[in-house]
């Protein structure tokens, strides 16, 4: 036995016995496990919890970028959408052609807030400068932009200027002259159809035509996208303007005016006023020549007046005989004689009254017919109020009042007491001729089957015979300088003296009118013509009445028209007046 083997057991295990010390070293084992496990199991809670947090950061962010970048999509796609947008919507006329659009232009402008680095105005010559934009634009009022400078006002020098043009106004080196870039509204058929288009002020706001009526839907981003036509027909309103043009050279007038209307749907298929304006350059002799004389001035229309009297007649079954005669020797009535410019006879039926314009008859089939039923009549054909336009510009007739005197009754069935605009006379003929309705006048372009229902004004017998007795008047009467071959026109003449003088009118001014209609054997189109103040020349025959000075402008028109509305030459066709015709005396000679 070892010596020291009596003590080994409690030196081994410091005095406790070894199955004591085994189990207290088997718990620390297990304690130390348990502990270890515990912090391996919250660093693997604080790692997934790291993670989740870095996820949904990630995951928020992503979602916030994924929006940021469909916002901004959108809102290209948005600004994308609204740069391809004109700033103003088109104008068209019936068949797509633009008569106003907007583009990017430079304009030209002085301003005098522009200093020098001593404080003196940049443009230091002012003459000097106003002639070398002269040699720019050749148009422009040198003096007044002389003076415009020297008095450092601020404004436009011109509106319109072009990319070379630009380059030049920038050699001049004067820095007062800024070039802005803006939205121009320009009109590509020049001064056509001025009256009906009007224009855009420097506010950006429409005036005086179709550009003010529309101004809300033209400006509207909902709506500018998308042209808008009128019942316009860019063709026909150049060749009418064009024919005014020449007739008002030809007899030296002072004005003209003319219309061009669908007698079924009341569609104006072109209107004109002269002289115009340029809505591409409004200045102070444009902002004079923006009285539009077919809507807006009222005339005494003379003797266009007398078919739609006869018709009112013929309608009451006051007129039933053509063949009847009347007197034709002056009408007096009190202090007041009706006398015809150029008597035909003691009597005339009711054909040559047409035919020869007879005052006297028409007063007395009239007195016959009765003020009251008259005024009913010229009521249903609107006479007694404002034309049916869009257009702003809208003339109030001279209108007899309630309560018509016999003579008073008189002078309106041949035109005189009573003054409208040309649009009225125009709509009145429509329904003279169309089988009997009158429907209100249109600047909107209207489909099929959209016309307005209108009113009732003449029986469909009526109007038939009103057809027979226009194409008379063409034939043989004071139309004859109107009737282009093979296009059956009908119509009436008109010269009534303008008010003024002291006797009431002045007798050496007349307001020279033709009204008519095409082909009369199916009527599509009332077309009137207008002359103020023509005067006698070489081109006339020394004649101011409208059979030498409106009629000759229709004769010229209607071929020019016919074709592109649809209505060919044809001599083959025409209006069976057989049956009148044998109760003109002169007919057959």
């Amino acid at each position: 036995m070892n010596a020291f083997s009596g003590f080994g057991p409690a030196i081994a295990t410091g005095g406790r016995p070894y199955g004591a010390v085994s189990m207290a070293v088997a718990s620390s084992r297990v304690q130390l496990v348990t502990l270890r496990q515990h912090a391996l199991t919250m660093a693997r809670w604080r790692v997934l919890w790291i993670v989740l947090a870095f996820a949904f950061i990630a995951l928020t962010a992503l979602l916030r970028i994924g929006y940021l970048g469909m916002s901004d999509r959108s809102l290209r796609a948005a600004s994308l959408e609204e740069a391809l947008l004109p700033a103003r919507g088109e104008i068209t006329d019936r068949n797509g052609m633009p008569m106003a659009r907007a583009f990017p232009a430079y304009a030209l402008w002085f301003n005098p807030t522009a200093m020098g680095e001593d404080g003196a105005p940049l443009v230091r010559d002012p003459k000097d400068v106003a002639a070398r934009l002269k040699a720019i634009f050749p148009d422009i009022d040198e003096a007044r932009i002389a003076a415009q400078f020297a008095a450092g006002k601020q404004g436009y020098i011109r509106r319109r200027v072009l990319p070379e043009e630009a380059n030049r106004v920038q050699e001049i080196g004067e820095l007062a002259l800024e070039m802005p870039l803006e939205n121009d509204r320009h009109y590509p058929q020049g001064s056509m159809a001025a009256h009906v288009l009007g224009y855009v002020a420097a506010d950006g706001k429409g005036r005086v035509g179709m550009e003010q009526v529309l101004d809300a839907q033209l400006a509207d981003p909902a709506t500018r996208g998308t042209p808008i036509p009128l019942s316009i027909d860019a063709r026909v309103q150049g060749a009418l303007e064009d024919e005014l043009r020449r007739g008002m050279k030809l007899v030296a007038a002072q004005g003209a005016a003319g219309i061009v209307l669908d007698v079924d749907t009341g569609e104006v298929l072109a209107l004109a006023s002269l002289p115009e304006f340029d809505p591409n350059k409004i200045d102070a002799r444009g902002q004079e020549l923006m009285f539009n004389r077919v809507t807006n001035q009222v005339y005494e229309l003379g003797s266009t007046f007398k078919p739609l009297s006869i018709a009112a007649a013929i309608d009451a079954g006051v007129v039933r005989d053509f063949g009847k005669r009347y007197d034709a020797t002056p009408v007096k009535v009190g202090r007041f004689a009706i006398k015809d410019l150029h008597p035909k006879g003691t009597s005339l039926n009711v054909v040559e009254t047409l035919i020869y314009s007879s005052n006297t008859v028409t007063a007395r089939i009239a007195d016959e017919l009765g003020p009251e039923r008259m005024r009913r009549y010229m009521i249903d054909m609107g006479m007694n109020e404002r034309p049916y336009i869009e257009l702003p510009a809208k003339g109030f007739p001279i209108w007899p009042g309630e309560k018509w005197p016999r003579l008073r009754n008189m002078t309106v069935s041949y035109g005189h007491g009573i003054a409208v605009t040309p649009l009225h006379l125009a709509s009145a003929y429509a329904a003279m001729v169309n089988g009997g309705i009158w429907r209100p006048a249109t600047l909107r372009k209207l489909e099929p089957g959209e016309a307005p229902q209108g009113r009732r004004v003449f029986k469909a017998s009526t109007s038939s015979r009103m057809r027979q007795l226009m194409r008379a008047i063409a034939v043989f009467g004071t139309g004859k300088n109107a009737d282009a071959h093979g296009y059956r026109v009908g119509g009436k003449t008109g010269s009534a003296e303008k008010p003024g003088g002291s006797a009431g009118y002045r007798k050496t001014a007349l307001v020279s009118t033709f009204a008519a209609a095409f082909p009369m054997d199916r009527p599509r189109f009332v077309v009137v013509t207008m002359l103020d103040e023509p005067r006698g020349t070489v081109a006339s025959s020394f004649q101011r009445t409208a059979g030498w000075t409106a009629a000759p402008i229709v004769g010229r028109l209607v071929p020019r028209i016919g074709p592109l509305l649809g209505v060919r030459p044809d001599e083959t066709r025409d209006v069976d007046i057989s049956d009148i015709r044998p109760l003109i005396k002169e007919a057959g000679a």
